[in-house]
């Protein structure tokens, strides 16, 4: 980190009078105007100017709440040790964090997404080509074959019929899924992280959708698929309480996302992070993941069969 602060102030045209790491090369800068930026890494110059052009262009069509990059004067990437280093602007947060508790927040939020995909169906065309097409299946396929992997080792905290149990729920939603999958209704940008810590309160309660690190193009479907995984816990697996979210309830006339919310995507990201990441030592995040696989259990399993009782309906029309 010393080093990356030495390169920093002889690239940069303003004093630095701190740099405090946060996570993997993301850092905190400080000047001596007291002005702050976050100084996050990228594998490749490539990555970089994605990043940089992504968010240029969302606020000249119209979505003004992400960040913008620092425009460096000389033009010249910042490298440093095999690193591309971009300057972002420092968004001072609320007060008042964002969690997906409370029904306006997840209202609000959808909101933002909302507009986030309205400018993204304008960039497509541009950015056709530049970014990955989202193919959910693949990415849904390969975290069950990683969690497969680690069954020997999971069974160590959970038992034997809770898992076969999920999986269950795993393959049944997608032998559904394989089977509904069909063309992009509405193609745009997908954000494809929407994890609570993506969606920035700042100073002014204003709020803003950050981290664009995982976008790809696709249905905007996908999008609200995934924002619907995560809120679930905290709905408490209620399928009536889906309902209530204006911008949700249009999918839930979809075979394909119903198959989709019964997929358990969130049990098999987060144990295959964190044996990955090698956390099982950790009893925080040991506790956190048995909550997600255990402690709510039989409320997914309710849910799931709400799942299939609304699937029958629908094949019924």
């Amino acid at each position: 980190m010393d080093r990356l602060l030495f390169y920093l102030q002889d690239q940069l045209p303003f004093q630095i009078t701190s740099l405090q790491p946060l996570r993997n090369h993301v850092f905190l800068l400080e000047s001596k105007d007291f002005t702050k930026y976050i100084v996050k890494g990228y594998p490749s110059y490539r990555r970089l100017r994605t990043q940089v052009n992504i968010t240029m262009d969302l606020k000249k069509h119209g979505f003004p709440h992400t960040y913008s990059f620092y425009n460096l004067t000389n033009g010249s990437p910042l490298l440093f040790e095999q690193t591309f280093y971009g300057i972002i602007e420092y968004l001072p947060p609320s007060a008042h964090s964002f969690t997906y508790e409370g029904h306006d927040n997840r209202v609000e939020a959808l909101a933002l997404l909302h507009q986030f995909h309205e400018v993204g169906r304008v960039l497509v065309e541009k950015y056709n080509g530049r970014l990955k097409k989202q193919h959910l299946l693949n990415k849904w396929r390969e975290r069950t074959i990683a969690f497969l992997n680690q069954i020997s080792f999971i069974k160590f905290f959970v038992q034997k019929e809770i898992i076969e149990e999920i999986l269950q729920w795993a393959d049944w939603s997608f032998r559904g899924l394989e089977q509904e999958d069909g063309a992009i209704d509405c193609p745009t940008v997908l954000h494809g992280d929407l994890a609570h810590h993506n969606f920035l309160r700042i100073e002014g309660e204003e709020l803003y959708l950050i981290d664009f690190d995982l976008i790809t193009i696709g249905d905007r479907s996908l999008d609200y698929l995934q924002f619907a995984n995560r809120i679930l816990p905290h709905i408490d697996w209620s399928l009536e309480r889906l309902v209530k979210l204006e911008l949700i309830r249009p999918f839930l006339h979809s075979k394909f996302f119903l198959y989709g919310l019964a997929f358990p995507s969130d049990i098999f990201r987060e144990w295959n992070r964190l044996i990955r990441e090698k956390h099982y030592n950790n009893p925080i995040i040991v506790r956190q993941v048995l909550d997600l696989t255990v402690g709510q259990f039989f409320e997914r399993e309710s849910f799931i069969k709400e799942l299939k009782l609304a699937l029958s309906e629908l094949s019924q029309k």
